[in-house]
């Protein structure tokens, strides 16, 4: 009995007093973040890709879901068709203040990759471009640098690319495309 009313004297002491201290203050989104709403609505993508250097190129087509949670993170929702198959993905974007980079992640239903981005806008606020690590695509059993740019052409017009770092330290392009609008902000 003794024990089972300390346990419960204890319990109340710590609560009051935690009750007593200051409620920590969040913090608040930092102008990074509000750049992201620039992407938040639905686009209509399409884009090309390269197979390989004596390959043509792939026509893809998709839409791409753009929503903030709460005020800090941009989660972007894609589908795309390419080649008879679907492949889904989900990105996460935010801003780290610590890094004074911007941070992310991207996931999709062809690959178990998760992919971790850091990257910086451009001074003139219209281009985000973010890199990551992940495998190589020629050299199977190795990683390579990658980069992926968001560039707002207009309010309503994105020009996005995906490029891989060669051996020779030369960004080679394998996807371009255009994301306009559909439909207006929500």
């Amino acid at each position: 009995m003794f024990t089972k009313s300390f346990s419960v004297v204890l319990l109340m002491s710590i609560c009051v007093g935690a009750a007593a201290q200051e409620t920590p203050e969040f913090p608040s989104p930092e102008p990074e973040h509000q750049w992201l709403q620039k992407f938040v609505g639905n686009w209509s993508l399409t884009s090309k890709a390269k197979m390989g250097p004596d390959q043509p190129d792939v026509e893809c087509s998709g839409r791409m879901q753009c929503q903030m949670l709460g005020e800090f993170w941009l989660i972007n929702k894609m589908d795309s068709e390419m080649m008879d198959s679907t492949m889904k993905g989900v990105q996460s974007i935010g801003y780290d203040p610590v890094k004074e980079k911007y941070i992310g992640t991207w996931v999709d239903s062809m690959t178990s990759t998760l992919w971790v981005y850091e990257g910086t806008v451009n001074e003139a606020g219209t281009k985000l471009t973010l890199e990551a690590d992940g495998p190589n695509f020629t050299t199977p059993g190795k990683t390579a640098k990658f980069r992926d740019a968001y560039e707002f052409r207009s309010p309503d017009h994105l020009v996005v690319t995906s490029s891989m770092q060669g051996d020779d330290g030369e960004w080679i392009t394998f996807m371009s495309g255009d994301a306009k609008r559909i439909r207006d902000r929500e």
